[in-house]
């Protein structure tokens, strides 16, 4: 049946900054499609709710509590995967971000920091997994990108040039570890999390997001962790070096930060 394409039976799964939002989502969704999964993030309280619904999924995790802004602690996850499970099949780098700034206050510093956290975290660990990935002859990979890395935001340089960045980076590594390990990418445009609160709270705000959206709504961490299980699962497997748009079909940047012309 063409559902089990989408199970994942067994495999294991690594997910960056898993605590709350897209990256719980997607290990929990992850463990209903059949995986294990090592679950990282700082707050160790964070991960043992997640820990708690993939449990009641039927599957194993193991939580991991440390800083993942240094791409060493990232790499880390791909031995206590192998440690712990035996084994690799998942890379899920969902840690990134980057707080907005006037093109004029962003210093070479400030985006080559910005960089570091959205894309060499997330190649520190990829390059980590794949011996491990390799070790049972195939693998995937899926980066959280964003929206902003493909269109133009006041505000967002730091960040949208990392986001970009970590796209490209998507398509150059595929090109390199086909084709036994597959890597794509996710473009997400405005969800509902902890990230996004402050926004989405605001009637004004969350209607002009609503109204610059095909659907008309405001994703929810599933609709990511949906993609990233087809993605990360056989269902996916003739697609690699892919960017996927999961935005409800956003017409641009739908955030107004009130950086004036200069």
């Amino acid at each position: 049946m063409i559902l089990d394409r989408f199970r994942l039976t067994d495999k294991v799964a690594v997910v960056t900054a898993a605590g709350k939002g897209i990256g719980a989502a997607t290990a929990v969704a992850l463990a209903e499609a059949g995986a294990d999964v090592v679950i990282a993030a700082r707050t160790q309280a964070d991960l043992e709710g997640v820990a708690k619904r993939v449990a009641a999924a039927g599957r194993r995790s193991k939580t991991v509590a440390l800083d993942l802004a240094e791409p060493g602690s990232a790499a880390s996850l791909a031995t206590t995967a192998k440690e712990e499970f035996g084994r690799l099949d998942v890379v899920v780098n969902n840690l990134g971000g980057w707080m907005p700034r006037p093109i004029l206050d962003v210093s070479p510093g400030h985006l080559e920091r910005a960089f570091r956290f959205n894309v060499a975290t997330a190649h520190a660990l990829v390059r980590a997994a794949v011996p491990v990935m390799l070790e049972n002859a195939t693998g995937a990979v899926v980066n959280i990108s964003s929206l902003t890395a493909s269109v133009g935001a006041r505000g967002m340089v730091a960040y949208a040039t990392a986001k970009a960045g970590l796209s490209h980076y998507t398509r150059a590594a595929a090109a390199e570890l086909g084709p036994k390990i597959r890597v794509n990418a996710i473009e997400v445009g405005t969800i509902a999390t902890a990230a996004t609160d402050i926004v989405i709270q605001d009637d004004q705000t969350r209607t002009h997001i609503e109204g610059t959206t095909a659907l008309r709504r405001i994703g929810e961490p599933d609709d990511i962790a949906a993609a990233v299980v087809f993605l990360a699962s056989p269902a996916g497997g003739y697609v690699t070096g892919t960017v996927l748009h999961v935005d409800g079909g956003a017409k641009g940047f739908q955030l107004e930060l009130g950086i004036p012309d200069l």
